[in-house]
């Protein structure tokens, strides 16, 4: 077969796994990438979001304890978060379309599998080995866009790469409270299978073969220390407020994940193929994007945690009815993921950046000053401006670190950007989790035996925590100027060259 154009500007059709020119449009073959993409992204997402509503059917149905079940949500963050950084390496080694559509088996698989689990420990272990295959999935989209999309419509596809992102945990805890009250727990898995073998079908057919370079060694030791690494890492922040910030358990785990982090990182330096590329840091852009990346991470997991305990803990409300609440600022989240992709190609990422972070300080500012006779439409307004905030603000700071790492180099960008993410997520929720815990304390301390004294204590932690998060928020914004700075001087280079 002759070559074939490398990259996205070819016009691609999927013939036997291979790539072949054709006279397909170059609009046809970007929406047929976008279905590809999206299908999966969407399902993986869906799948971590619909569960917490069923935990009390699982602790009935199974006999199990609260610690058990957890594990369904903390195993499911900690594969997703171990197997980030491999993504590139695997994408290199087999193309970026086996490895998708390898990880959309795995994934279906395990949904089917866990519906015919015969105990906690085996729907846990089923529901690890799905979120493995979710960690594939959503780094894997993302290089897939930077490899396959021309660079022009890059940030188009990268809010439609958002909204899948964003329309999962929209409908996600509403979908599985209906399912669940309905149809059983096991509906939720069930759920994956059509769409999973839609997303499998679609991106056999429309996604283009490339392989991006020559198959090399694989980095054994490499490969050990990273999940080692990510896994102590991941863990110790996902269960400090179980085991407490000081205790053997944890200082263990952070000192042994640290050290072998060390360790990857000087093997990784030092090796002529790396199994993941940590040359993407040399990229300033790619840096401070990545930085900025971390705290709107932080703010949205604040929002995401408090919230809900605000609402269900203190107010009373049940679940269905505080997914209800926080419905509206998912779905304006959505719809305005479009429109920042458009905004993007016009005014740059400095101003939607600049913008959605303003949003998140005023919101996060308003939440901290929020009472326990606040009714639930102040709530779901001040939680909407959040949403938008980050609309604002997630996809244009993707896209601007990413699309300064050369194309080769993207599945490595991605993988490191997914893998610090989860990260930061986990240690956000355990941060924030821990510093609830404390205030609160502290402030039913202070009110001593008034009326309501536990809740107003627990009202005036979540204040303390969203202040702490507004704090946060500002220290984006210096390092947004910078990333001014640095699209002003790339501008004034191609003005030069032009």
């Amino acid at each position: 077969m002759p070559p074939v154009a490398d990259g996205p500007t070819a016009n691609y059709a999927i013939k036997g796994g291979e790539e072949v020119a054709n006279g397909t449009s170059s609009k046809s073959a970007f929406w047929l990438i976008i279905l590809s993409i999206f299908f999966g992204n969407f399902m993986s997402i869906l799948s971590s979001t619909t569960i917490n509503v069923a935990f009390p059917i699982f602790l009935k149905d199974f006999h199990a304890d609260l610690g058990q079940v957890q594990w369904m949500i903390t195993g499911f963050l900690l594969a997703t978060g171990i197997v980030a950084p491999v993504v590139g390496y695997f994408g290199d080694r087999w193309s970026y379309k086996r490895l998708y559509v390898g990880a959309l088996t795995g994934f279906t698989l395990f949904s089917v599998l866990c519906t015919v689990a015969w105990s906690i420990e085996s729907l846990v272990t089923f529901r690890i080995m799905q979120g493995a295959f979710s960690g594939l999935i959503i780094p894997t989209t993302m290089t897939m866009i930077y490899q396959f999309i021309e660079k022009d419509k890059q940030a188009f596809a990268m809010s439609l790469w958002s909204l899948s992102s964003m329309l999962a945990p929209a409908f996600g805890p509403t979908l599985g409270g209906w399912l669940t009250e309905y149809y059983g727990w096991q509906s939720l898995f069930l759920l994956n299978l059509p769409i999973g073998l839609t997303a499998i079908a679609v991106a056999c057919k429309c996604l283009p073969y490339h392989k991006a370079r020559a198959s090399k060694s694989f980095d054994l030791p490499g490969f050990v220390t990273v999940l080692l690494s990510s896994s102590l890492i991941i863990l110790s922040f996902s269960e400090v407020n179980r085991w407490g910030w000081i205790s053997w358990k944890t200082l263990g785990c952070l000192l042994a994940g640290a050290a072998t982090l060390v360790y990857f990182i000087r093997r990784e330096l030092s090796l002529k193929d790396p199994l993941l590329n940590l040359s993407v840091f040399q990229s300033s852009r790619f840096t401070y994007c990545l930085l900025i990346n971390c705290i709107i991470t932080a703010s949205l997991y604040s929002g995401t945690f408090l919230i809900p305990i605000f609402l269900q803990d203190i107010q009373q409300s049940n679940p269905l009815h505080t997914a209800l609440v926080l419905l509206p600022g998912s779905l304006v989240m959505a719809l305005f993921s479009p429109v920042v992709g458009k905004l993007y190609s016009r005014i740059g990422p400095f101003w939607l950046i600049m913008g959605g972070i303003a949003l998140l300080i005023v919101s996060n500012w308003e939440l901290s000053r929020i009472s326990l006779q606040a009714t639930h439409l102040y709530v779901s307004v001040w939680m909407t401006i959040r949403y938008v905030g980050i609309a604002l603000a997630f996809m244009p700071v993707m896209n601007a670190g990413m699309s300064s790492i050369s194309k080769e180099k993207s599945g490595h960008a991605s993988s490191v950007t997914n893998w610090v993410r989860q990260a930061t997520g986990a240690l956000s929720i355990g941060v924030f989790s821990s510093l609830l815990a404390a205030r609160s304390l502290t402030h039913q301390q202070e009110l001593g035996t008034i009326p309501l004294a536990r809740e107003t204590g627990m009202t005036l932690g979540v204040q303390d925590v969203f202040l702490t998060a507004t704090v946060i928020c500002i220290a984006a914004i210096p390092l947004t100027f910078v990333l001014r700075e640095r699209r002003s001087k790339l501008q004034q280079v191609m003005e030069k060259i032009g």
